[in-house]
């Protein structure tokens, strides 16, 4: 079998939009339906975290990689907030991707029951910014699990849900 004629291996995932403005959302499904080679429609609800803008879950199922194209093809656009993941197959690992306005896209490497599967080089690396004082060794670590992504997305995962959104604002 050539390198041509030899077929990429199929997996699935889920994409999770946070959030996004109205104007966006057609966008968003065009975007991943050039990505996936087929027409998306999502069923988008509106999301009580951030006023007037939109949620919505799509699972797809396409090529190993497919995760990374639509998080590439998502990234960068204003008012928008997604993570996205792909299930691992015999051949290849898993994905999970986020996304933000604010900290940009976060990548990791999922194992077969959905753990982060952090690098030994990028371990190596944390320890010896912490050890240079340049950081802690523990907010090194959140950054590679990606602590802040997950931090600032909470708000709109538990909107998303139905549970009621509470705002803490700061007193001066």
């Amino acid at each position: 079998m050539t390198a041509s004629t030899a077929t990429r291996a199929q997996t699935r995932g889920v994409l999770y939009v946070h959030s996004a403005p109205s104007a966006l959302c057609p966008h968003i499904e065009w975007a991943v339906g050039g990505v996936l080679g087929v027409a998306s429609s999502m069923h988008w609800t509106p999301q009580p975290a951030q006023a007037h803008s939109y949620r919505a879950e799509l699972s797809w199922a396409g090529e190993a990689g497919s995760a990374a194209a639509i998080a590439s093809a998502l990234r960068g656009w204003n008012h928008l907030r997604f993570e996205v993941t792909e299930e691992p197959t015999t051949g290849t690992e898993g994905a999970r991707y986020s996304y933000t306005p604010d900290l940009g896209v976060f990548h990791a490497v999922t194992g077969l029951h959905g753990d982060l599967m952090i690098p030994e080089d990028r371990l190596k690396a944390a320890v010896v910014k912490a050890s240079l004082g340049e950081t802690t060794l523990v907010g090194e670590i959140d950054k590679l699990l990606g602590k802040p992504w997950d931090d600032e997305l909470e708000t709109f995962r538990h909107a998303g849900e139905g549970a009621p959104v509470r705002w803490l604002h700061q007193v001066v």
